[in-house]
């Protein structure tokens, strides 16, 4: 246990109180999908956990860097791009009727970027939270009569994050019910009464400590009173305080008096999960996706769930491997291969010959997938995915899949609608190897 963690802990805390091998079952005879084996076992004897080296130290240096690094936020021109991007005329509302123009200069209005960067203030988040890029619950959507539009679809959620996650926050709206705010991975507006501040030597201490990241999803965390904070998500990290045979003792954090901090203990069986980085093997990488396969399709992670950039993200962190958030930066990292001047024959023959199982992701845009090895001698992915699209007499439509599945690349070829020309082969642009 680390010495100034102890130190800590004398002087802040506040005592308060396998699965079976199912399928895929598609209605409409998508044998494609229906034939796939949806149990991790079945691909995770391809997985080479020799070709896998992380770091401690620097994956809880970027877990922290908002806390440390505040120079690095985006100019105030650069974070509004949201006002540049959804405009009056093709942004409708939650009555599927379009947003007027008072709506925009409202949210503009109460954004108050003339204070940005004003207040800059180490917080954490208290439960998961919604990260919006204006600062409003209302939705905002592209035309809802068109396919893969409308619902789940709200373009203002950039994101979530996890209860107990390290935030900076920016400034306040002008009336004071949000903040803007960075994690390490996503910007944007959270309520104020979602998060409480840190001071420094607090966030300091917490960071020398020795660290837990969570393996198993919903499992609800309490105060040592009994009080319930949050459930756990993959992809959480907590700081160590102390441990015995079943269950680690972790600080988890409240607030009062409005944003304050209220330090607390809170136990979390070690069946849930693990201190420090988990080594990148079979039994572990069984372990995650077992949880995983849980999740249904959130956009933006809404409702609790995820989607398919998400999911890879929170994925890879009990393994120590940090990604972006969206899927287009997360397919620049490590050794990328590009596809996009590849015949779907060469795509299939380069992917089975370069990628690695577990450590490979294939990317099309606005979507991307993780690579896991081969059954009946096809491609096998792990992705989460809202639909399949589709096409009838010229109008596209969508088949919905809405969870995380394993599939081929010819996912939804044998539906009746089926639009080849939107399939995911032919659309993959490029593959990247994470180091």
């Amino acid at each position: 246990m680390r010495v100034l963690w102890i130190i800590f802990l004398t002087v802040f805390i506040v005592d308060c109180s396998t699965k079976s091998d199912v399928e895929v079952k598609i209605e409409k005879g998508d044998s494609n999908l229906s034939i796939v084996p949806q149990n991790i076992r079945q691909y995770s004897s391809e997985l080479d956990a020799t070709s896998t080296k992380v770091s401690q130290s620097k994956f809880e240096k970027q877990y922290f860097s908002i806390w440390n690094s505040p120079t690095t936020l985006g100019d105030k021109d650069s974070v509004q791009w949201a006002f540049n991007t959804f405009k009056f005329g093709k942004s409708y509302a939650e009555n599927l009727q379009l947003h007027n123009q008072e709506f925009f200069d409202e949210m503009k209005n109460n954004s108050d970027f003339e204070n940005y960067l004003s207040l800059n203030k180490r917080a954490i988040s208290l439960k998961e939270v919604n990260v919006r890029a204006f600062p409003t619950d209302r939705p905002l959507l592209r035309d809802p009569q068109k396919a893969g539009e409308g619902f789940p679809f709200d373009y203002l959620q950039n994101s979530t994050v996890h209860a107990n996650k390290p935030l900076l926050v920016t400034h306040y709206s002008k009336d004071r019910e949000w903040v803007h705010i960075f994690s390490s991975f996503a910007y944007g507006w959270v309520k104020v009464n979602e998060i409480t501040f840190l001071e420094k030597k607090y966030t300091d201490l917490w960071q020398k400590a020795e660290q837990i990241l969570i393996t198993k999803e919903n499992e609800p965390i309490y105060s040592l009173n009994g009080e319930f904070l949050f459930k756990s998500k993959i992809g959480m990290m907590f700081a160590l305080i102390d441990e015995n045979e079943t269950e680690y003792t972790v600080l988890t954090v409240s607030s009062y008096k409005s944003t304050q901090p209220l330090f607390l203990k809170s136990k979390i069986s070690k069946q849930s999960a693990n201190k420090g980085i988990l080594s990148f093997s079979t039994e572990n990488m069984d372990l995650i996706v077992d949880e995983m396969l849980e999740s249904n399709y959130g956009w933006g992670g809404m409702y609790g769930q995820r989607d398919c950039s998400s999911t890879l993200r929170d994925l890879y962190t009990p393994f120590g491997i940090w990604l972006p958030r969206n899927s287009y930066q997360q397919s620049k990292v490590g050794d990328v291969l590009s596809l996009e001047e590849l015949s779907d024959e060469e795509k299939i023959t380069t992917i089975k010959e370069k990628a690695i199982p577990f450590k490979t992701l294939l990317y099309k845009k606005g979507h991307i997938v993780l690579y896991v090895g081969t059954f009946n001698d096809e491609i096998i992915v792990f992705q989460n995915t809202w639909g399949i699209r589709t096409k009838e007499n010229g109008v596209e439509g969508r088949f919905i899949v809405g969870k995380t599945i394993f599939s081929t690349l010819f996912i939804g070829e044998n539906l009746k609608d089926y639009d080849a020309e939107a399939g995911l082969l032919k659309n993959l642009t490029s593959m990247n190897t994470l180091r």
